[in-house]
């Protein structure tokens, strides 16, 4: 015999959104060794940035795999992306290491997004495409060359700036989505934890 009742919603206390808990606080961790002077700094720098942003991909998968998805965490995600991509790319820029303008633009970009969904969540939730996700995986790259020590401007500058045009690109969709669903067309498809 079937069991017909449906599956509770998942708890907000869970591993998945724990893990995105960490990505914002180890955020003050990673702007205080990027400040400090000298190769080793740099990469122990790069080392809490990659490790912060490999929680993005675990919690995740985690979510999915184990039936964790939640509103939180699809909010919370991209907002812990957004700290820790703000943060490096400000701190890039003051370094003198990143041109003012390329930071600007993704973070207006990343903000006016982030109050968007927050603007039409009365309708429903805007979940991470897969051109977010692209856009996310190209941010973190191409930052994780800026804090790398050594010669790598050719292959920086190409990652940030294909980087870039991603995030513009699929910010237009985004926009395209919350319309939508504003307009109660469509639901948008997409999954994010």
């Amino acid at each position: 015999m079937a069991d017909d009742r449906e599956t509770p919603p998942a708890s907000i206390y869970n591993i998945a959104n724990l893990l995105t808990l960490l990505r914002i606080a180890l955020v003050p961790l990673f702007l205080w060794v990027l400040f400090q002077e000298g190769t080793g700094w740099r990469l122990a720098a790069f080392a809490v940035f990659a490790v912060a942003s490999i929680t993005d991909k675990i919690d995740g998968d985690i979510a999915r795999a184990r039936g964790l998805v939640t509103d939180f965490g699809k909010i919370a995600d991209p907002i812990a992306d957004k700290a820790l991509t703000g943060a490096a790319l400000i701190s890039l820029s003051i370094l003198g290491e990143l041109w003012w303008w390329v930071t600007a633009a993704i973070i207006v970009r990343e903000i006016g997004i982030t109050l968007l969904r927050l603007v039409v969540i009365r309708y429903g939730v805007i979940p991470a495409s897969k051109g977010g996700k692209l856009k996310t995986m190209l941010q973190v790259i191409a930052i994780g060359l800026f804090i790398l020590p050594g010669p790598l401007d050719p292959i920086r500058w190409a990652t940030m700036a294909a980087a870039l045009v991603v995030t513009l690109v699929t910010g237009v969709d985004y926009i395209a989505q919350a319309w939508r669903l504003r307009h109660g067309r469509t639901r948008p498809q997409g999954e994010s934890a």
